[in-house]
């Protein structure tokens, strides 16, 4: 049967705790180094200033500088408990030590201290410096393998020893597990199998994925066991791995255990690959029941090998941890899929997405241990092949339904990787998904201008045969990206007008069209509903009980329910509604009264974050470029449904300001357009043009009269008249051609010929 740590992602290696230790170090010490850094600076500002730095000189022992920095911090002499804390945290103390040394003294004074030192400005780095060392020294000798053996130990103490054994383990949590289910299984120590027994269950959640990943390897007595244990956590995120085993196995002992634990969870009304594709949805979601460490950098995967050791961990970083849990879940649902007729469309649908979301989230330079990419595997490790490669590969309806999954979730990077798929496998048919909805349709409204272009350019590509609703938004999309690609809109709500103007200044300053001063959102309504899309919101001085609610007003609206929010809200209730939407990318919180430059950063890296910054000009021009493409490629095949003439205007428009090879692009889609004002604009173009590109647009007039006649205004013909006579040999056969095009009488044809040049 396949590894538990094969169906998460194939080739990992599974991590000791010792390593995971080593991370913990790694983040600590940058937490104190970027707090000295910040303090330093403070104390750097000061002095600048000209405000007396106090003296260092007598440092002291550690001891000696935590007392002093405790003691000056509560007496409110903030400059002298800077530069004590400052001098602590630059010792580089190990968790360990930092721990060791707290507990020395008052814990208790300590924490309070801490906690009223973040309260200051100049001390906040200090003591969050400290706070982060303290906790998560006090978490990795938690987590020391030596100290869960020794805790497992005195379970069998007296009641003091074990109850605090008990405590500590149970702060272990999911790194416990190893030795506890180890000593579970030794059926030679009696004792201390029914001592963990209780700690297990007591663990919750944090045991389940552990034992469920061990389940499926045991030995049928084993199984028997943890299957009996399973049913005593109350957590129903173990029914798949329990549907799995009853389903699989041969022994009816163990098929019995199964039965009674999934009894006691209250049943389970779904096969064993449709709980894995629920419990993986509940992953992709990023529920906070299935998130074992909140706010940590590292999250744990599972796997059991006897041959390695029994139960193994893999630490790999929180922003990939979920889609990688719901990778390994639903590759064992398709496994069970494929042996009972066919694989599910939607698990491999949200197999594709949380593939595509693994490659959006991998934070830059992480190599993921469980999903090594060409180029970042370890040697003698072979990697994985792209998202891409997989999406493109299942086709153009699981493509649909991840799309259909990201415009739910208004996940714009989503949508479009997965509009990306669309473009390259859709056709006919295979446009409208799976028959239920449309969601390359729906796409066309999406609050992103990209998601919009790329859905687009996705439907052009196909070049559907049949009418459709909302085919008409297809060409007019297409055209704006010529000349409107690169425009940025941004809405301002702000009660007083001088924080509107400070606010537009910053965004004007940005690149962004601003909207005029809206008091409520309700007050722009019409120049939202105007605009071609909004891309980016700011709301200033909302109160932080009115956060929620202006947020969902504006998640509640089509045209914006994706676009990214920045918020400056009080500092009194700023912490709080941080938290709140801490985990949302589209959403970011800051504190009312920043300076223009912070404002500035603030809102580039939201709408960096959110979907992927503003169009500059050369992605813009891209745009542009893809656009005139398909307008000409629905020109050329005459599509009655992608009506290029729908075009006309925008690139009449077009052809006046641009220049070179995209002038010429257009005007070669207008000579495709039976339209009079169409042809009409390509010559007035050529009379305006002189050399080699009068001689080219005058061809493509031409080509245009070919198609559909003589369409020009008689001045024009008079025009064309006069340059066949009187222009140059190239301008002048090219205008005696555009002559015999339009089909014009004799009477206007044998003075070129009686003429004398």
């Amino acid at each position: 049967m396949t590894n538990r740590r094969d169906l998460i992602a194939g080739n990992s290696r599974p991590v000791r705790v010792a390593v995971l230790r080593r991370s913990w170090n790694a983040v600590a010490i940058a937490m104190v180094v970027l707090a000295a850094g910040t303090a330093a600076g403070h104390g750097a500002f000061a002095q600048a200033a000209g405000t007396p730095q106090p003296s260092t000189a007598k440092k002291g022992t550690d001891a000696e500088l935590l007392a002093d920095f405790i003691h000056y911090t509560r007496i409110a002499n903030y400059a002298i408990a800077e530069a004590k804390g400052r001098e602590l945290l630059s010792r580089n103390l190990s968790q360990e030590d930092f721990v060791t040394l707290i507990e020395a003294g008052d814990v208790a004074r300590f924490e309070e201290t801490t906690q009223r030192a973040m309260r200051v400005q100049q001390l906040e780095p200090i003591a969050a410096g400290m706070n982060k060392v303290y906790e998560l020294g006090v978490l990795s000798r938690a987590r020391s393998p030596e100290q869960i053996a020794k805790n497992i130990i005195d379970l069998t103490g007296n009641a003091r020893t074990r109850a605090l054994a008990r405590e500590r383990l149970l702060a272990a949590g999911e790194y416990a597990m190893p030795q506890l289910l180890e000593n579970l299984l030794n059926g030679n120590q009696p004792l201390l199998q029914n001592a963990v027994q209780p700690v297990i269950v007591a663990l919750g959640r944090q045991a389940v994925i552990p034992l469920g990943s061990a389940l499926m390897k045991l030995p049928p007595a084993q199984q028997e066991r943890v299957a009996d244990l399973i049913g005593l956590i109350q957590y129903r995120t173990s029914l798949p791995f329990l549907s799995d085993v009853m389903e699989s196995t041969t022994s009816d002992a163990v098929r019995a255990a199964t039965v009674r634990a999934i009894d006691r969870l209250g049943g389970a009304d779904a096969g064993a690959s449709d709980l894995y594709r629920a419990l993986a949805t509940a992953y992709y979601d990023e529920k906070s029941e299935v998130t074992s460490f909140p706010g940590e950098e590292h999250q744990l995967l599972w796997s059991y090998d006897p041959a390695a050791g029994g139960l193994l961990m893999t630490a790999v970083r929180t922003p990939v941890f979920h889609e990688a849990m719901a990778m390994g879940l639903l590759e064992r649902g398709m496994q069970l899929e494929i042996g009972t007729g066919g694989v599910n469309p939607e698990t491999l649908a949200l197999w594709v997405a949380s593939n595509f979301s693994r490659e959006i989230d991998t934070p830059e330079g992480y190599v993921n241990p469980v999903y090594p990419v060409a180029g970042a595997a370890e040697p003698g490790v072979e990697p994985r092949r792209g998202a891409m490669y997989y999406a493109v590969a299942s086709g153009a309806d699981i493509a649909q339904r991840v799309l259909a999954r990201a415009l739910d979730n208004r996940d714009t990077p989503l949508a479009r990787l997965a509009l990306s798929s669309v473009e390259q496998t859709a056709g006919g048919n295979a446009l409208w998904g799976n028959g239920t909805r449309m969601p390359l349709l729906e796409a066309i409204t999406y609050p992103s201008r990209r998601v919009q272009y790329e859905a687009a350019l996705a439907l052009a590509a196909a070049q559907p045969q049949s009418p459709f609703i909302g085919s008409e938004r297809v060409v007019p999309t297409l055209a704006s990206t010529i000349r409107g690609a690169g425009v940025q809109v941004a809405a301002v709500v702000a009660a007083e007008a001088e924080s509107y103007q400070g606010v537009r200044r910053v965004l004007t300053n940005l690149g962004y069209t601003v909207l005029p001063q809206g008091r409520t959102l309700s007050d722009l309504d019409a120049p939202i509903a105007e605009a071609a899309a909004v891309d980016l919101i700011v709301g200033v001085g909302i109160s932080g009980d009115r956060v929620p609610a202006f947020i969902d007003e504006i998640r509640g609206r089509n045209k914006t329910s994706a676009v990214p929010v920045l918020v400056l809200t009080n500092v009194e209730m700023l912490a709080g509604v941080r938290r709140r939407y801490e985990t949302d990318a589209t959403v970011m919180v800051r504190q009312v009264g920043l300076n223009e430059e912070t404002l500035s950063k603030a809102g580039t890296e939201l709408v960096q974050r959110a979907s992927g910054g503003p169009i500059d000009a050369a992605e813009a021009g891209a745009y542009a470029q893809r656009s005139l493409a398909a307008l000409r490629d629905l020109a050329v095949s005459q599509s009655t449904v992608l009506n290029a003439g729908d075009a006309a205007l925008p690139l009449m428009g077009a052809l006046s300001d641009q220049t070179g090879s995209s002038r010429m692009k257009i005007a070669e889609i207008l000579s495709m357009i039976g339209q009079d004002r169409a042809q009409r604009a390509l010559m007035d173009a050529a009379i305006a043009a002189g050399g080699d590109e009068q001689v080219d647009l005058l061809g493509l007039v031409a080509d245009s009269a070919k198609r559909f006649g003589n369409l020009l205004e008689a001045r024009q013909v008079t025009r064309v008249v006069e340059l066949a006579a009187q222009g140059q040999d190239a301008e002048a056969t090219a205008a005696a051609s555009l002559m015999g095009a339009l089909n014009l009488s004799n009477a206007e044809l044998v003075p070129l010929i009686l003429q004398k040049k």
